[in-house]
């Protein structure tokens, strides 16, 4: 049996097998930023880096994760970005609440396009940006607007929610439908592309304070509940909703983010940790975070990495699976 054994190693040997490497935990790795930065949002760069957006100080930030060296571009005078993504050509897009404007900066020069919302939307107080499948912005503002830019023209249309005060996370699902979420609405709406109309999609849970949204592969409409501490999915083909509430007595579930294989990462306050949900199983992974009172208030990723804002310590963090 011992020689049975040899042979079958050796010749696994020589013909290059390697047994498949054991399944790690996911692991946490910090990164500080400078001192007061409040960093809100982040979104991964093409270049390898990271941006996130120094609300307090007005800047962007640019973060090398190989060294965790950070440079800070400064957006303007009176500036407090909000949201930031990566647009299809590669630049970062910012949402400030405190210039009412569009933010675009050259990832390249560091020059900074200021887009300012039309005049008849005063203090907006925006949120957050996505890109639908034909390259328009839509951006979301708490005040009771959401409006769309078109970056090749420059044009900025608002349009009034159509219960007010609100609008909060948005996102594009993959057939190029777009959602927002109305915290103060407790609900979530659909976005006609075309015509700009937003139309009410109702939780089954009254008062819910639906905050953000994001979306998976197959279209499914996924809501992080802050006020019920729940994640629920919109299902658009069936139009049924279905609910699961995060571990802990009170949860506080904030952001939402469904990466490339379908799992979906929450941040919980109460906890100060990341909650990671299967939608297969419908089980739930809670990971605390190093630093107490985070506040991650968002969640971005590429394959292999989720990033985190952690708002509350003047830290970036990575989960690396």
């Amino acid at each position: 049996m011992r020689r049975r054994i040899f042979l079958f190693v050796l010749a696994m040997a020589v013909s290059g097998y390697a047994a498949p490497a054991l399944a790690a935990d996911p692991t946490i790795q910090e990164f500080p930023v400078p001192r007061l930065s409040h960093p809100h949002d982040v979104a991964p760069a093409r270049d390898g880096g990271v941006w996130y957006t120094a609300q307090h100080t007005g800047a962007l930030g640019w973060l090398d994760p190989k060294t965790g060296k950070t440079r800070h571009i400064p957006l303007g005078p009176d500036s407090a970005p909000h949201g930031v993504i990566v647009g299809p050509e590669g630049a970062p897009w910012i949402t400030d609440s405190d210039l009412n404007a569009i933010i675009r900066v050259d990832p390249k020069t560091d020059k900074v396009e200021v887009f300012p919302l039309p005049k008849g939307a005063p203090n907006a107080n925006l949120n957050t940006a996505t890109f639908d499948n034909n390259g328009i912005l839509w951006f979301t503002g708490q005040s009771g607007y959401y409006g769309r830019l078109n970056p090749k023209s420059g044009k900025v249309e608002v349009f009034n929610a159509p219960r007010g005060r609100g609008p909060y996370g948005i996102c594009t699902a993959p057939d190029g439908s777009v959602y927002y979420a109305s915290f103060a609405g407790s609900h979530i709406a659909r976005v006609d592309t075309k015509t700009g109309q937003a139309t009410v999609i109702e939780p089954p849970t009254p008062g819910q304070g639906a905050r953000r949204v994001w979306a998976d592969s197959q279209n499914r409409i996924w809501v992080s509940e802050w006020n019920s501490g729940q994640v629920s999915m919109y299902d658009p083909k069936t139009k049924k909703w279905r609910e699961w509430k995060l571990p802990g007595d009170y949860p506080e579930t904030y952001a939402v983010y469904v990466d490339n294989k379908d799992i979906v990462w929450l941040s919980d306050f109460a906890s100060n940790a990341i909650v990671r949900f299967d939608p297969k199983t419908e089980t739930f992974k809670v990971m605390p975070l190093p630093s107490g009172v985070s506040r991650v208030r968002q969640i971005l990723g590429r394959p292999g990495e989720i990033w985190l804002p952690l708002s509350g310590v003047d830290k970036l963090a990575v989960i690396r699976e």
